[in-house]
């Protein structure tokens, strides 16, 4: 299948775009459809998945509701898991790798209008891509705007507006997000192990 073009780093027309109003226009369908499974249904949100995301995983897991632009400029590493609300605007590529945790409420965006307003009304946009490592979390709420690479093993705070790249093994967090500590060995001891009582006894309670 044919796929329009999109630069990167470039200017170019993104709205009033035919071409590109079609794709997202099917992309906007396959979501739809996705949103209105049954949450349960495992296999068939895999099914869709395998159609729409560029590249996908083992043992995927999106939970609805979902929304992106064009779907196969999207790589999802094996072993990821996002929770509800889940946004990615992927006009440029957006790269997760494995055992990645997105918490409820994130939105990664690869998109920025122009900051002329003339060019800006016109539907001039530029793509940066995103790229999260390995072994990260996503705080719920949080915001990685375009062209930002986010290092293996970090851990992005609740509500961050991430705006610049963060390095691996790290905690960061705030508006704009900035690293506030490594994670080191002594973060395995902040809360003791549970000793593997009835968990349905807590439960029921």
């Amino acid at each position: 299948m044919e796929r329009p073009t999109i630069p990167v780093y470039q200017y170019f027309q993104a709205c009033y775009n035919p071409q590109l109003e079609k794709e997202i226009e099917k992309c906007k369908k396959k979501c739809h459809q996705y949103n209105q499974l049954c949450p349960t249904d495992r296999e068939a949100q895999q099914e869709i998945l395998r159609d729409l995301i560029g590249n996908l995983g083992k043992e995927v897991v999106v939970t609805p509701p979902f929304w992106c632009d064009y779907g196969w400029n999207i790589t999802l590493g094996d072993y990821f898991y996002s929770n509800h609300n889940l946004i990615i605007t992927d006009g440029a590529q957006v790269t997760f790798g494995s055992h990645v945790f997105v918490a409820p409420n994130c939105c990664f965006t690869t998109a920025e209008h122009a900051l002329d307003p003339e060019q800006r009304k016109a539907g001039i946009e530029v793509a940066k891509p995103i790229a999260v490592g390995n072994n990260v979390w996503i705080g719920a709420g949080a915001t990685i705007l375009a062209g930002v690479t986010i290092g293996d093993n970090s851990v992005i705070g609740a509500g961050s507006v991430v705006n610049k790249d963060i390095p691996a093994g790290v905690i960061a967090a705030g508006v704009p997000c900035k690293v506030i500590r490594e994670i080191t060995e002594e973060d395995k001891e902040k809360y003791p192990m549970y000793d593997g009582g009835n968990l349905s006894q807590v439960h029921n309670r």
